[in-house]
C-alpha cells in the first residue's frame, strides 16, 4: 500500500513541499533566508541563471520550469533579481501553463531590496504552507511512482549485489505500472549494445546509441580522456578495473524489462516502465536531473559509502559491501551483502528493498532525509553534452 498527495494534474507526491525557487545566483541568499524562516519550505538556489547562451540557457529554463512540476512540490514561489536572462515573470507564466499548482513570483529589484523581498517572500510562503497542510495523504496506486536510480562510490560489490537488488526492486515497481529512471550516460559507455537489444522499438534503440556516441564524440573533440574521471580512484581501489566493468554493474539497476523511452536531462518522461535519462556521471547533478524530470524518490547504491541526499526527493541508500555498512550504517538504509556470502538472494533483497520503498513513500524518512541533506545542482556544462534531438 502506497499513500500520497494528489496534485491538480493527477500526479502524486510522497512529500508535500513548498518550493522557494531562485532564478539566478544573485537571488540565492534571499531564497535561503526566506526558506529558513518558514517550516515546510525548501530552498533551491541557482548558481547560474544569467550570462548563459545556447544550450546552457535552454537546459536551465527547462529545468527551472519542470522542477516546479515535481509531484512532491505543492506550489512554488519564484524569486528573481529582476534583470537576469531567465526572466522571472515569464518563467512564472510558463509554469502556470503547465499545471494548476499555486505559483507566486517577485523580484528583489521591484520590491526595493533584500529586507522587503525577504519579508514579502516569508508572508507568501507562510500562506502557501498553510494551504499545503490542507491536502490529505490518501491511498494511491503504485503506478503513480517514478523511481530515480543512481550509483556513486561504486566498488566490486555494487555490480554483484547492490545494483542487481535495485534491479529486482525496479522490476517489482514496473510490474505494478510504475516508472524507473536509469541515468549516468557516462557509465553506459560500453553497454549500449546490450541496452539497445532491450529497446521497445527502433527509435528508442537509436536514441540509446545516439546519447552514448554523442558523448564519446564530444570527449574526443575536446581532447578529454574519460578514463581520468571514470572509473574514479575510489572505484579502482574498490576493485573496478574498467569503465565497461562499472557500466555492466550499473545498468542492472534498471532491472530486466524493455526500455520504453530515452529523454534529455531534466525532461519529463511520457512513458511508464524503464526510461533512460541522459544525465552526467556526477551524482548530485544526475539525481537532480531525475528529480526535475518528475521522480518522487531515488534509490542510490554505493559500495564505498555516500551520504548525499536531495532537496526534493528522499534518497534511499543501498550497499553491497558489509564493511561499508558497518562503518556508515547511519548513512545506509539496506545491506545487500547477503547476496554475496549466500545468506540471502537478489530476489529476496529486492522484495525487502521494495518494502523500504513503500515505507518511505508513506512518510518514513530514509537516512539521508533524516539528516536533512538537501543537495541539488542542475547540470550546466553546455560544451560536453548531447546534441541529439530526442523528440
Amino acid at each position: 500500500m502506497i499513500s500520497g498527495f494528489v496534485r491538480p494534474d493527477g500526479k502524486v507526491g510522497i512529500r508535500n513541499k513548498v518550493l522557494i525557487l531562485s532564478t539566478v545566483g544573485c537571488a540565492n541568499n534571499t531564497v535561503k533566508r526566506i526558506a529558513a524562516q518558514v517550516e515546510g519550505t525548501v530552498a533551491l538556489p541557482n548558481v547560474k541563471g544569467c550570462g548563459q547562451i545556447g544550450k546552457g540557457i535552454d537546459i536551465m529554463r527547462r529545468c527551472l520550469a519542470n522542477v516546479t512540476q515535481n509531484p512532491n512540490v505543492y506550489g512554488t514561489i519564484i524569486v528573481g533579481l529582476g534583470c537576469e536572462t531567465t526572466k522571472p515573470h515569464e518563467l512564472a507564466e510558463h509554469v502556470r501553463s503547465l499545471s494548476d499548482k499555486p505559483v507566486e513570483v517577485f523580484t528583489i529589484q521591484e520590491l526595493g531590496g533584500t529586507p522587503r523581498a525577504i519579508a514579502h517572500g516569508v508572508a507568501l510562503a507562510r500562506k502557501m504552507v498553510a494551504e499545503a497542510a490542507l491536502v490529505p495523504r490518501v491511498p494511491v496506486d503504485p503506478s503513480k511512482i517514478v523511481l530515480a536510480t543512481n550509483c556513486g562510490g561504486s566498488d566490486a560489490t555494487s555490480g554483484l549485489a547492490a545494483n542487481p537488488t535495485v534491479g529486482a526492486c525496479s522490476d517489482i515497481l514496473i510490474s505494478k505500472g510504475g516508472t524507473v529512471m536509469l541515468g549516468e550516460t557516462t557509465e553506459l559507455i560500453g553497454t549500449e549494445h546490450l541496452l539497445g537489444e532491450r529497446a521497445k522499438n527502433e527509435k528508442v534503440r537509436d536514441d540509446i546509441y545516439t546519447i552514448v556516441q554523442d558523448l564519446e564524440h564530444q570527449f574526443i573533440a575536446n581532447g578529454i580522456d574519460v578514463r581520468g574521471a571514470n572509473p574514479t580512484p575510489g572505484n579502482m581501489k574498490g576493485g573496478l578495473s574498467t569503465l565497461e566493468e562499472k557500466a555492466l554493474g550499473g545498468i542492472s539497476k534498471g532491472g530486466s524489462g524493455p526500455i520504453n523511452q530515452v529523454v534529455g536531462y531534466g525532461e519529463i518522461p511520457s512513458e511508464n516502465g524503464l526510461v533512460i535519462m541522459d544525465t552526467p556521471g556526477y551524482d548530485i547533478e544526475s539525481v537532480s536531473g531525475m528529480a526535475v524530470g518528475g521522480a518522487q524518490i531515488c534509490i542510490f547504491t554505493s559500495g564505498r559509502g555516500n551520504p548525499v541526499g536531495n532537496a526534493l526527493i528522499p534518497v534511499i541508500k543501498v550497499t553491497g559491501n558489509p564493511e561499508t555498512y558497518g562503518s556508515m550504517k547511519e548513512n545506509t538504509d539496506l545491506d545487500t551483502s547477503g547476496a554475496i556470502d549466500g545468506s540471502d538472494t537478489i530476489n529476496s533483497l529486492g522484495e525487502k528493498l521494495y518494502g523500504i520503498l513503500e515505507d518511505v513513500c508513506n512518510g518514513m524518512p530514509c537516512k539521508s532525509e533524516a539528516f536533512g541533506f538537501d543537495d541539488f545542482a542542475v547540470y550546466h556544462n553546455q560544451e560536453i553534452w548531447c546534441t541529439c534531438d530526442l523528440s
